[in-house]
């Protein structure tokens, strides 16, 4: 009964089950009050569930709500509807939303949709100091409190009558920053300020400007002040005494400089003032630069100073700037408006200068140690001025020149460049040279001792005549070298090699090699090889011509072979001839022995195969007579048969034939009775067979 019962439930519970049925239509997304809201006014993300079911039956749904691939909610009902609310929107509300619905195993899924929080909070920016001296640094911080990174932060610092300084600090894993300024010189009251910024899908957002906070800057030391004594009106020769003074709060590490066009003239530390003095001169005019440094604080005060001058530079004069050693030179000092001073000549030296002489004239006989720059000082009150420097140049004459080739030898290979020098051992510089080439001038160089020519246009026939000029600034005016020949090396072309006789030469004759070419200057070095394995040099010879000859005495056979012959010059290229053949044969007496020679022999051997023929044709002609048939027969029975009676028959036919036992023997037995009745003699004949070889041999 109870399993009756049990049966019918489960059928009832599954008939139940069958009849629950649903599907999704679709699932979507919504915002209110729009996509776009305003920053800190309330928004609702909604999610919608669209189900169509067979029969009205409660289902269960779990929403989940996503952000930019994040959850933000989640919630379990068994409305069609789930709402996520923000009572106050924020800027990192802005993203892409979507919502899921998950019933009853079965699960859906809405479109995207992005919402944009306009708007970005109020940075609040605060400020480690509210009091600050020149040169100390601030440290500024500004957060944006509900605003999520990355964000952008800038910073601004803001100076009456100046435009704001403006600092950029991105931040990608926090929502607030920090940054020094550091306070400087003239910065009394600064404000600060900051705002921030994040990208959105439509660009960059910014926010609010900050609150500006307020800090006071004190001056840790005046502006110095820089004055000159005793009076404004200075000369030269005055003293002249400056003054650098300032007003400091803390007397700590603090440094007072002072300054003409970059020299530091004076410096004292953790002092108020700084004092300096000097005997004037005109080229103490200038600016001059007081300057207060303490930490990285500086401050500066400029001022100009003019020294009017006592007397002008005193000018020096020479009787000649240029002259011949032993003349007489004369300087002269003199001061325009005056004539009381204190001169003095002196010569400028590498190191240090040269007193000649405390006066204002300077009479000497030169030499070339002489020459140098001069100049003169002149001393008034205390204040020496120096004349601008006279340079004085002392010549010695030029020596005669010397030409000759670079390379050593006064020779140059045709087609190659010739270079020269001409040198003078003595002679002031600068020295001027002149190159000559027969009676043209081919250069002009000036330089010390030497100069250097190169001819490039070297012809066949630019055998000599070069000459040299050199001349300074002495009087005595150009000296000429001596006319240099130089010999043009013509190099070698075109070898040639030939023999007499050629191509074949009889053993034991002499034969004549000729090597010629076709042109090269003299002399000229033949050499003559013969190729075999390695070059072998035979014969060489220097001819002052353009060929030679060489005789080979007593040819032998091993003499046969390739030759070549090599000429060369003082142009140092060897020019090598085409190779010849010489083949070295048998003289015709001995080629006249060797012919009798084997003639004798074939002679010879002639007879005995005669003899040898005739021997054997001797020994078979009985056998071969009576195989002959037509001749044999009749010999054999002759003289049987002239016994008969002269009227009876006469048989003269081939009446026998040779049995395969070598035995004649009648051809026709039944030739009558005479026939018969005749005696007839056999004769047995033993024939030898000829050797088919030896036939052979003797046919040939």
């Amino acid at each position: 009964m109870y399993l009756a019962l049990l049966v019918i439930f489960l059928q009832c519970s599954e008939l139940y089950a069958q009849g629950k049925v649903f599907t999704f239509n679709r699932v979507e997304i919504r915002v209110q009050p729009s996509v776009k809201v305003k920053n800190g006014a309330p928004m609702s993300i909604i999610c919608h569930a669209d189900i169509s079911k067979n029969t009205d039956f409660q289902l269960k749904h779990n929403f989940t709500i996503f952000k930019d691939g994040k959850l933000v909610f989640m919630t379990v009902s068994d409305k069609e509807d789930a709402r996520y609310e923000i009572p106050m929107a924020k800027s990192s509300d802005t993203g892409d939303y979507e919502c899921t619905v998950k019933a009853d195993g079965k699960l859906s899924f809405s479109n995207s949709i992005y919402v944009w929080v306009a708007g970005m909070t109020k940075p609040i920016l605060t400020a480690d100091k509210k009091e600050v001296l020149e040169g100390e640094v601030v440290k500024l911080r500004c957060e944006l409190p509900e605003e999520v990174p990355p964000l952008e932060f800038f910073f601004r610092k803001i100076k009456t009558n100046s435009a704001p300084k403006e600092k950029r600090v991105p931040e990608r894993n926090q929502n607030f920053s920090e940054v020094e300024y550091y306070v400087e010189e003239g910065d009394n009251i600064l404000q600060f300020d900051c705002f921030g910024k994040r990208q959105v899908r439509s660009g960059w957002e910014s926010s609010q400007h900050s609150n500006k906070t307020l800090v006071t800057v004190k001056e840790p030391f005046i502006k110095p002040t820089l004055i000159t004594g005793p009076s404004s009106n200075v000369t030269e020769g005055d003293q002249i005494e400056f003054e650098c003074s300032t007003v400091v709060a803390q007397m700590r590490d603090i440094e007072i400089i002072l300054q003409k066009n970059r020299t530091i003239l004076n410096s004292v530390r953790d002092k108020k003032f700084l004092k300096y003095s000097t005997v004037a001169t005109q080229e103490d005019s200038g600016e001059y630069l007081c300057k207060v440094e303490q930490g990285a604080v500086s401050k500066t005060t400029k001022l100009n100073v003019f020294v009017s001058e006592l007397f002008p530079k005193p000018t020096l004069s020479a009787s000649m700037t240029k002259l011949d050693e032993s003349k007489d030179l004369i300087l002269s000092c003199i001061i325009n408006g005056f004539r009381r001073a204190n001169f003095s000549i002196v010569r400028k030296g590498s190191h240090e200068d040269i007193l000649l002489k405390n006066s204002r004239v300077l009479a000497m006989k030169v030499n070339v140690n002489d020459t140098g720059s001069y100049t003169c000082k002149a001393e008034i009150k205390g204040i020496v001025k120096e004349s601008k420097p006279v340079r004085i140049n002392v010549y010695a004459p030029v020596s005669k020149p010397t030409l000759s080739v670079v390379s050593g030898s006064p020779e140059v290979i045709l087609g190659k460049p010739l270079q020269l020098i001409c040198h003078s051992v003595m002679g002031t510089p600068p020295i001027t040279f002149t190159f000559y080439k027969g009676d043209e001038i081919r250069k002009n160089v000036t330089n010390d001792t030497y100069a250097m020519f190169l001819d490039e246009d070297i012809g066949l026939n630019d055998n000599g005549r070069y000459k040299c000029d050199a001349r300074n600034n002495h009087s005595s005016g150009v000296k000429t070298s001596n006319i240099l020949n130089v010999t043009v090396i013509v190099p070698i072309r075109n070898a040639s090699l030939g023999s007499v006789p050629y191509g074949e030469v009889e053993v034991g004759s002499d034969t004549a090699f000729l090597c010629s070419v076709k042109e090269g200057s003299w002399p000229i070095d033949f050499k003559f090889f013969k190729k075999t394995d390695h070059e072998v040099l035979l014969h060489e010879v220097r001819e002052y011509s353009d060929r030679t000859i060489w005789h080979k005495k007593t040819m032998k056979r091993k003499d046969t072979g390739t030759y070549y012959c090599m000429a060369s010059n003082r142009a140092s290229m060897d020019v090598r001839s085409r190779p010849i053949t010489i083949h070295v044969i048998l003289a015709a007496w001995q080629k006249g022995v060797i012919a009798a020679f084997v003639l004798t022999a074939i002679a010879g051997a002639g007879a005995i195969a005669l003899w040898w023929f005739l021997h054997k044709k001797k020994k078979a002609k009985g056998p071969s007579m009576e195989m002959s048939g037509s001749a044999l027969a009749p010999n054999l029975t002759s003289e049987k048969l002239t016994r008969q009676p002269s009227d009876g028959n006469y048989y003269s036919g081939s009446g026998y034939i040779e049995d395969n036992e070598n035995h004649m023997k009648s051809t026709d037995e039944s030739k009558g009775p005479d026939l018969e009745s005749a005696e007839v003699d056999y004769t047995e004949v033993e024939v030898s067979t000829l050797d088919p070889h030896r036939e052979n041999i003797w046919a040939s």
